[in-house]
């Protein structure tokens, strides 16, 4: 003889809800007001935006020539620095070579534990989304050259 389960859904009584969020409701101009003064004040909390950013004004950026890194202190991106080490080396290489040297050359920093994985992984993804107009052109199994 087995037991039958009991089907019951367990539901809670309507004593055991939680309280609403909001105390009182307002009408959105008050809430407004209410917004702009607390950050005029200096009171702005967590997710309250300050009256400059909710002017819906874009912020003017600075123009730069496309692919242009614009001196960061980043250093080179890993893609660059694979081109300047295979234009150094003129001859195709495997991405542990390349970032082999450029870790020794200080090219490029990396915290990852397979960066020839990421970098082969870019190349590919260059070589893929700009066609012939990429930088870099697969050779061998594994061995990539720039485009000359």
């Amino acid at each position: 003889m087995t037991a039958k389960k009991s089907s019951k859904k367990q539901t809670t009584s309507s004593t055991e809800k939680r309280p609403a969020k909001r105390t009182k409701i307002v009408s959105l101009t008050q809430y407004e007001a209410e917004r702009k003064a607390a950050a005029q004040d200096g009171h702005v909390g967590a997710g309250v935006e300050t009256a400059e950013k909710s002017t819906g004004k874009p912020k003017a950026r600075k123009e730069r020539a496309t692919g242009e890194r614009g001196g960061t202190s980043r250093g080179l991106s890993g893609l660059d620095a694979a081109a300047q080490v295979l234009a150094e080396a003129g001859e195709p290489l495997n991405t542990k070579t390349m970032v082999e040297r450029m870790l020794a050359k200080g090219l490029w920093k990396t915290s990852g534990k397979t960066p020839a994985a990421t970098i082969y992984a870019a190349i590919i993804r260059e070589c893929a989304v700009k066609g012939d107009k990429s930088r870099f052109r697969k050779t061998e199994r594994g061995k990539f050259e720039l485009v000359k």
